[in-house]
């Protein structure tokens, strides 16, 4: 018999709560590691007793996460039935697992004989999902649904859910139409860490030269992965860098672009030591089946991966995973990095190493477990933007930069004043209204005879040597290969890196502070503090009534530094919260500037 943990028995109730009092569809968010398979059986067993014996639904996008989900119900002691053309169609016993493709079919005929619909990976619930129970509230209005999702947004919508824990609305510009009305239970990566039933990610640097790829969208809005193909030296620097930080780890998953680019991948690795999956390779399910048996025999040690292995497999072994693609996907960013977090008791921590950017795009703040969810193009202005290439006359389409001072544009692109010159940047150059850094437009050659790219920049980096304009993350002149970061350069990216990691200890100029008292959970009063710095707005709280000595302390030491407000603070993140670590210290800023005039 299985052992619940408890934040899997807290998940349950929180569901069997809210499905008591509305029939409105509810979400439990649970990082990927959690056992959602466990509480998904445990709700379909709750909910087949309160209904006295009703048929329960348990949906799944794959086959393989049917089969799993099943047998954790099993594990429970109870039977239930298999309903998915892939695998068997059976509706003997009253809990069935199925996939929508298949039960669809059936769903107004036997809507009345089930009390309730468990989604698992809800944030892909679709339309057929949503027929299906429609269909069976034909037959029962009361019909209970829940989802469940380690990641409940999606690219295109934002959240899946109207309301959170706290019953606020998510507001607009983080979830378009939701489908759930309530997040009734949230259990996250970091949590699991903490409580030791994941791993800890460490997120590693990068040592090589990466991709200097300007990232195109098709006409659905993904990046183009064509981009990562064909860069032979970067691809091989890439490769033994991951190679060089994992000599002492047991199993490396590589996400590629495509399956040209895994190609080229596995050029650099060694042949009798990894193997590649996805794209239109391995199609056999014996091939399959037996590539990622051998891998979880650790056989070999890398395995290339394209366009799968990011959901319904458990390689416990894995404690590397490198990102050598982008994806505008915070849901699919956050799959890839759960390859590596189940536990294993041969590994202490799990290596992240993007060298695609992601994090950069994807968690502005720096943490990779709390990324920023939007609901794009929510605000009434454009979101993109035409502009002419004044070299070629060719119209490109960018994103549009943040303008909170509402300026316009030329047609080139520029921000414009209200006397209509450019506004120039302290260095004399015009500001781009985009986020675009080069002409993406083409023109033919006679004298090469090919295509052959604009070469007009809106953002770039002149070579001092040459003048050669650059694209501005390039690290090498294009035109005559001398180096363009200086030291100061360096010491200024290893500044930028530390001030997105909130995590890391951060001292600001201190801008504005404000208190409220309020009352805690456990019914304790406390004062509610939201600090605003130079490079973040955060809320730390305060007991000011505690018995225990140390709460005390903080509080004292609080009331005594702010009798007049500080000139800076220094804090961190720890967990979902903020702590002041001091007051009056020299910023992170000035330490830079400090050094920097070392240097020169």
């Amino acid at each position: 018999m299985l052992i619940p943990r408890f934040y899997q028995v807290e998940a349950h109730d929180a569901v069997i709560t809210a499905w008591k009092q509305s029939n409105a569809p509810v979400v439990i968010e649970a990082a990927t590691g959690s056992g959602k398979s466990l509480i998904i059986a445990m709700l379909a067993k709750s909910l087949f007793d309160l209904s006295k014996g009703k048929r329960v639904l348990c949906l799944a996008p794959s086959k393989e996460l049917v089969e799993q989900n099943s047998e954790k119900y099993r594990q429970l002691g109870e039977q239930c039935s298999i309903y998915s053309a892939s695998i068997g169609k059976s509706l003997r016993h009253q809990v069935v697992f199925a996939t929508e493709g298949t039960f669809k079919k059936v769903a107004k005929e036997m809507g009345s004989q089930f009390a309730g619909v468990i989604i698992d990976e809800c944030h892909k619930t679709t339309n057929t999902i949503k027929n299906i129970i429609e269909d069976m509230r034909i037959g029962n209005p009361m019909l209970r649904v829940c989802g469940l999702s380690a990641t409940p947004y999606r690219l295109d919508t934002g959240f899946c859910f109207m309301n959170q824990i706290n019953g606020k609305p998510v507001g607009e510009a983080k979830t378009r139409n939701p489908y759930f009305k309530q997040l009734v239970y949230y259990i996250g990566a970091r949590d699991l860490i903490e409580q030791g039933y994941l791993t800890p990610a460490v997120v590693g640097d990068i040592n090589c030269e990466s991709y200097h790829i300007e990232l195109e969208k098709t006409a659905g809005g993904l990046y183009k992965q064509e981009a990562f193909e064909g860069w032979g030296r970067e691809t091989s620097s890439i490769v033994a860098d991951i190679v060089a930080q994992s000599q002492n780890r047991m199993g490396v998953m590589i996400f590629a672009a495509t399956v040209k680019h895994a190609v080229e991948i596995m050029a650099s690795l060694d042949p009798n030591n990894s193997r590649m999956i996805g794209g239109d390779i391995n199609t056999k399910k014996e091939d399959r089946e037996r590539l990622v048996n051998d891998f979880k025999s650790q056989k070999y040690k890398y395995l290339v991966s394209v366009g799968t292995m990011t959901t319904g497999i458990d390689f416990t072994h894995v404690n590397v995973v490198a990102i050598m693609r982008a994806t505008e996907s915070i849901s699919l960013f956050q799959q890839i990095i759960g390859r590596a977090l189940r536990l294993h008791p041969n590994k202490k921590d799990a290596l992240i190493l993007d060298y695609a950017e992601n994090i950069e795009r994807l968690c502005p703040d720096g943490d990779i477990f709390a990324p920023e969810i939007k609901a794009p193009y929510q605000n009434s202005g454009a979101s993109e933007l035409e502009c002419k290439c004044p070299e070629c006359d060719g119209i490109n389409v960018f994103a549009v930069r943040k303008n909170d001072e509402g300026l316009e544009c030329d047609v080139y692109g520029y921000f414009i004043d209200l006397h209509k010159e450019r506004v120039l940047t302290e260095d004399g150059k015009p500001i781009p209204a985009h986020m675009g850094r080069r002409c993406q437009q083409s023109a033919f050659d006679k004298r090469t005879k090919s295509e052959e790219r604009c070469d007009y920049y809106w953002t770039s980096k002149e070579c001092p040597t040459c003048d050669f304009k650059n694209d501005i993350t390039a690290r090498y002149c294009a035109q005559c290969k001398e180096e363009l970061v200086n030291p100061n350069e360096k010491l200024v990216a290893a500044h930028h890196k530390h001030k997105k990691n909130p995590n890391l200890a951060q001292c600001d100029e201190l801008l504005a502070l404000t208190t409220k008292e309020s009352i805690s959970k456990a019914g304790n009063p406390m004062l509610v503090v939201d600090f605003t710095t130079d490079t973040r707005t955060f809320t730390v709280y305060y007991q000011t009534a505690s018995t225990n000595a140390w709460f005390n302390l903080q509080y004292e030491r609080f009331i005594e530094a702010t009798k007049t407000q500080p000139r800076t603070i220094e804090y961190k993140k720890d967990g979902d919260f903020w702590k002041v670590l001091s007051f009056n210290k020299p910023t992170d800023n000035e330490v830079l500037k400090d050094a920097v005039s070392k240097l020169a």
